[in-house]
């Protein structure tokens, strides 16, 4: 992993913590950034994704794991009404937390992979015909990818949920 995919790393977990973190109100940008991002880095990081072997097996586990954690994610944020009727998402400590896991998580992986293990990774790799280093990229960037889309539909569907909720009566 290069000095710049660290930092760019670091800057999703920045971005994420500082755009969810706390109370905020419901837009459409809220879910529409997101998803443009998503698809911006899919035409970036997903150009040649391998499927010889069980490459598309591999890459298939990391989507699935990305969705399980996306939908965690959605769990860990209350979506309700402000004091002014407003739907609101509030996301605090533990949904920070399974994000530092998932992304420190990650690095500290591709770290792993590059000074730690790589022996490892290679016999695992061949003992399961994963082509190599680019499988397990693609299969990472679908779970990162996958987790950020599961989240934001589960965020739409509690959305949906409490706009039907009655709004409070002002006092």
């Amino acid at each position: 992993m290069s000095t710049t995919q660290y930092l760019l790393n670091a800057g999703l977990l920045a971005f994420v913590l500082w755009s969810n973190l706390g109370t905020r109100t419901i837009t459409r940008s809220r879910f529409a950034l997101p998803l443009l991002l998503v698809a911006i880095a899919g035409v970036v990081f997903l150009r040649d994704v391998p499927t010889a072997g069980n490459d598309v097996g591999l890459e298939v586990a990391g989507a699935a794991a990305g969705i399980v954690l996306g939908l965690i994610a959605a769990a860990l944020v209350r979506v309700d009404r402000d004091a002014t009727g407003r739907l609101v998402m509030r996301a605090g400590a533990a949904y920070a937390a399974l994000w530092v896991a998932v992304i420190g998580g990650r690095m500290l992986f591709a770290y792993g992979a590059e000074h730690w293990f790589p022996a490892a990774i290679g016999r695992f790799s061949i003992a399961h015909q994963i082509t190599g280093a680019d499988a397990w990229t693609a299969a990472f960037v679908l779970m990162a990818l996958c987790m950020v889309l599961a989240r934001v539909a589960a965020s739409g569907v509690l959305t949906a949920r409490a706009a039907r909720r009655p709004v409070p009566a002002m006092a």
